[in-house]
């Protein structure tokens, strides 16, 4: 491209205006005329400083000025203090309040010939521009084919820096739906704390006997961050990068689905927890076997029985209909029961060492589940008041009992069977009756026709539909 380099170089200044009509655009040297205009219109600024400085010594007024605006071009302004000393010859254009503004035949023909040349001096400057973009849209070709292997080259080349300078690894591509990193680490939290002083964890999944794993432990222990890593290192070596681990074997997902944090939209009126449930219908509806579904404290938004409830279900979902892996954390430790009835499900957690009455985060995820968030823990590290944090410690007391009660009462799954195929298919027919039923105008209807539409939904009815 050294042709189209230098024919751009050779055409245009080194700063150019933003718009056209700004003029200014190209070089001295590239067009004879375009520089007699330029000429002229530098010469013109002179002619006007020596216009004024002959006028005040005609006048004899020393504050006279030779102004300009768009509105009524080149004048000659004069205070009413000396107005009276104004020649016969000025001609009045404007009247302010403490000024009088004048113009001259001179200055009209000067005002003329300068419009005249700067309007022609865009107009050859604008047909110059043409011609230049359209020799470069012959060539767009090449650009274009450059701009890719650049392109390849600065991504590529960037990828090799940071593998080499964060001590990445190149991944080991499956096709069996794997997933397995070891030592995997967040590679910005990483970069904040220091490489040595991040905990690396290790994850195991694939699609069958380990496709969803239930992550419970302790706030502040690292499970967001472990979830945000898993995810940035599947991104990154689908996207051609080493990836922050020491080894990792990876299947391609179709998608990486996320339910992690906290935001609200509250100008369309939709709460943190109403963002929280169209993330989840996103996940439940778009999400197929091969996807990566990372999902944070699902259901927190509400109250905690409705939130279980909530957690629970999608939690099956996810398990039973979609197939998907799933990393499932959670503050609900009642959720490490699937286990117990789903082959493809296993526990994590957070490590915690407890030290009298205080705790130690360790940040190492186990495979184990936790029965303990430490909230209390956590809010004594945040520095509230002792009294306060007393009190608290007797209503966790006092709701723990009521707690157990409750979860005894609490339906119990029937196995892999709870979201089987046959009532997934009953339920989406049924979802299909209420839309139809919804958009029927009951009113317009004749007899004839009402029984009509209703032979049709009665259509869309399995016959042996699970209510």
């Amino acid at each position: 491209l050294h042709d189209v380099w230098e024919r751009l170089d050779e055409v245009l200044v080194d700063e150019p205006p933003i718009k056209l009509v700004d003029g200014g655009l190209v070089r001295t040297g590239v067009h004879s005329e375009l520089d007699r205009l330029k000429k002229l219109a530098q010469e013109g600024s002179t002619w006007l400083i020596e216009l004024e400085q002959r006028e005040r010594q005609a006048t004899n007024i020393s504050s006279l000025k030779v102004k300009y605006n768009n509105v009524f071009g080149y004048f000659i302004e004069i205070s009413k203090a000396h107005q009276e000393k104004a020649p016969a010859h000025y001609e009045r254009r404007q009247t302010l309040v403490n000024a009088e503004r004048y113009v001259t035949k001179e200055l009209k023909e000067f005002e003329q010939e300068v419009l005249s040349a700067r309007s022609r001096q865009i107009d050859l400057e604008r047909e110059i521009f043409v011609e230049l973009r359209n020799w470069l849209a012959e060539n767009v070709a090449r650009l274009q084919r450059s701009a890719r292997v650049l392109s390849t080259i600065d991504v590529l080349c960037s990828y090799a820096y940071a593998a080499r300078k964060h001590a990445y690894v190149r991944p080991e591509l499956r096709d069996d739906g794997v997933l397995k990193i070891v030592g995997g680490r967040h590679p910005v939290v990483e970069q904040v704390l220091g490489q040595q002083n991040f905990i690396p964890n290790d994850v195991t999944l694939n699609g069958e006997s380990r496709r969803f794993a239930v992550l419970t432990g302790p706030n502040m222990g690292g499970k967001s961050t472990y979830l945000r890593q898993v995810g940035l290192i599947q991104l990154l070596a689908q996207a051609g990068s080493f990836v922050p681990a020491t080894s990792a074997e990876l299947s391609l997902v179709d998608r990486i689905f996320t339910r992690i944090g906290a935001a609200d939209d509250l100008a369309r009126g939709d709460s943190t927890f109403m963002m929280e449930m169209r993330e989840a219908a996103i996940i439940s509806k778009k999400a197929t076997a091969h996807s990566l579904v990372l999902v944070d404290e699902l259901g927190r938004g509400t109250a905690t029985t409705d939130g279980l409830a909530i957690a629970w279900a999608i939690a099956e979902w996810l398990h039973d209909v979609i197939r998907c892996k799933s990393v499932f954390a959670t503050h609900f430790h009642e959720l490490n029961e699937l286990v117990t009835d789903r082959d493809g499900v296993f526990c994590l957690s957070v490590g915690v060492v407890e030290e009298g009455d205080s705790v130690v985060f360790t940040h190492r995820i186990e495979e184990a589940a936790a029965m303990r968030s430490y909230g209390l823990e956590v809010a004594e590290l945040a520095g509230l008041p002792t009294a306060l944090l007393v009190r608290a410690k007797e209503v966790f007391q006092e709701l723990g009992a009521r707690e157990k009660q409750q979860m005894e009462r609490l339906p119990k799954s029937e196995g892999t069977g709870t979201f089987s195929p046959e009532r997934e298919r009953t339920l989406l027919a049924f979802e299909s009756l209420g839309e139809r039923i919804s958009c029927l105008e009951l009113n317009s209807l004749t007899p004839m026709q009402a029984m009509l539409e209703l032979e049709k939904l009665q259509s869309l009815v399995p016959k042996k539909a699970e209510r």
